[in-house]
């Protein structure tokens, strides 16, 4: 009995010691081991050997893209307007050992690393410039952290701007100025369209006093001929002018009747002496 239960110890301790003897790495990962507390290698995906008791596998690392988000912070530009900018880095770790032993948390170091390298450079960023040049500041951005991170084992494949705004007090600011513009520009164009009309009034008023001018001076032209050709016609004789006179007395008279304004009407003592007058001015 007591043979057995040694032959059994014995059993289990060897399929122990084969069970740490004996790692396989899945593919996209890399493994860090250590010997005796202190770094022996790393494993790469597949079957892989360990001297059992003695060498450990310390970290576990994937050889994958990792994402890695920047969380959103406030940053102020070189005309002192704050605004939230936050974004997304890619990075690939290529040795495992640095990025283990290079630094205590290479993910909270990244972080903290973009966020503090945003700030810098968009600091020396006028607002509408931050806005608009999201790939200036990705260059920037990458160019700034590579080198650092490449220290630790660890390459940045990408970081990109999810977004950046002004921060909600300046975007209220913003929306006020937009909406002060556009009653300027309705303003504006409202006094456009009245001075345009103004012009085109005072054009028109113009035009009717140059043409009611003349035709007053095509209808005292027209009297004229029409009186010299009847004074040629009645020559000395008094009594039709007489008649013609009087026929154009009643018609004015007639109506001037129809108006419902007080008149006072003037009329020459003499009619003849004044037909007189006027054939004579027409000779």
């Amino acid at each position: 009995m007591g043979n057995l239960i040694a032959i059994g110890t014995v059993f289990l301790v060897v399929l122990i010691t084969l069970f740490k003897a004996v790692r396989l790495v899945p593919q996209g990962s890399k493994w860090v081991v250590q010997r005796l507390g202190k770094f022996h290698k790393s494993l790469s995906p597949g079957l892989n050997f360990l001297v059992p008791y003695i060498d450990v596998v310390a970290f576990k690392a994937t050889t994958k893209d990792i994402v890695l988000e920047i969380p959103s912070q406030e940053v102020i530009t070189r005309d002192n307007v704050v605004i939230i900018a936050n974004a997304v880095a890619y990075i690939n770790i290529l040795s495992p050992e640095k990025a283990v032993y290079g630094v205590e948390d290479y993910e909270l170091a990244i972080r903290t690393l973009v966020q503090t390298s945003l700030r810098s450079i968009v600091g020396e960023m006028t607002l509408d410039d931050a806005l608009s040049s999201r790939d200036q500041i990705k260059a920037k951005l990458k160019t700034s952290i590579s080198d650092d991170i490449a220290d630790w084992g660890i390459t940045l494949k990408t970081v990109e701007i999810q977004d950046i705004q002004p921060s909600g007090t300046m975007q209220s600011a913003m929306e006020e100025q937009a909406a002060a513009e556009r009653q300027r520009r309705a303003t504006v164009t409202r006094a456009d369209g009245e001075k345009t009309a103004a012009i085109l009034e005072a054009d028109g008023r113009l035009e009717a006093s140059r043409r009611d001018a003349e035709a007053k001076v095509v209808l005292a032209e027209a009297t004229k001929s029409a009186l010299s050709k009847i004074n040629e016609a009645i020559q000395d004789k008094e009594l039709p002018a007489m008649y013609m006179l009087g026929e154009k007395y009643i018609e004015a008279m007639h109506s001037m009747a129809k108006s419902d304004n007080s008149k006072l009407i003037v009329l020459p003592a003499d009619v003849p002496a004044a037909v007189r007058g006027i054939m004579n001015n027409t000779k």
